[in-house]
């Protein structure tokens, strides 16, 4: 477990170590537009949106007193879920043929990735939608009782500290999947995240701590991709490798 954790942080050190020597750089550029796209859509539907949210959450929330700091908070919250989760799916296409150059690397087979395809770019997105839908949904269901509960100031700091895991976790899963895609169904690769999610987990703290910066929301989506395949790779199914490289070197 705690091995797992530390083994999905530190994956990011060597993450630049790969981009550089792969000349990885130009996988940059797409996640960046389509961070700062994300951003300022789901940023303005939100502002657009929460007055009529507020108005209809107000008979809900008995504090009168703390209503707006709540519901500030709270829209902030499903806002960065959201956000998160729209640019994992987004850069999809383009962050599962970076991963999959990190797999020909580490396996030494180089046949897997042939070039940029426009009808597996769209598969891609589609299964990146239909993870991304269902881990929003998942996530939600969590982190709002889990927010609420956190109202009561003795449960703040548990509270919170389960709410930054649960989010690490589905994060994590996003930037795992981008290998995983190349090997299994997505109800595979739910049974195989879970079976590493202290994996997911730490290369999903890196991820979110990035996402909270100024500037590191830009880089984030490559530099977990390639982080997460490194370690997605070593943990393959022994068959799964088989199939595909023919050795079973990084299991």
């Amino acid at each position: 477990m705690i091995k797992d954790f530390f083994n999905g942080i530190s994956s990011y050190v060597s993450a630049f170590q790969i981009i550089s020597k792969l000349r990885l750089w130009k996988y940059f550029l797409v996640p960046i537009v389509v961070s700062l796209l994300v951003a300022g859509g789901l940023g303005t539907a939100i502002w657009a949106l929460s007055g009529s949210l507020a108005a209809w959450l107000l008979p809900w929330i008995p504090w009168e007193m703390i209503t707006g700091w709540v519901l500030n908070v709270l829209f902030g919250l499903v806002g960065f879920i959201l956000f998160k989760h729209l640019v994992i799916a987004c850069v999809s296409p383009f962050m599962t043929p970076l991963a999959q150059k990190v797999e020909e690397h580490l396996t030494g087979n180089y046949t897997k990735y042939s070039g940029f395809n426009g009808t597996k770019a769209l598969k891609d997105l589609f299964r990146g939608m239909r993870i991304a839908f269902r881990n929003i949904i998942k996530e939600l269901f969590y982190v709002i009782p889990l927010f609420l509960l956190g109202l009561i100031p003795f449960l703040t700091i548990p509270c919170m500290i389960l709410i930054f895991l649960i989010q690490a976790y589905f994060a994590g899963f996003g930037n795992m999947d981008y290998t995983l895609e190349g090997h299994y169904s997505v109800g595979e690769s739910t049974r195989f995240v879970k079976r590493h999610r202290w994996l997911a987990i730490g290369n999903g703290t890196v991820f979110l701590l990035l996402l909270g910066t100024g500037v590191g929301f830009l880089v984030a989506p490559p530099l977990a991709a390639v982080a997460g395949a490194q370690e997605t790779v070593k943990r393959l199914e022994p068959l799964a490798l088989e199939k595909d490289f023919g050795n079973n070197e990084f299991v």
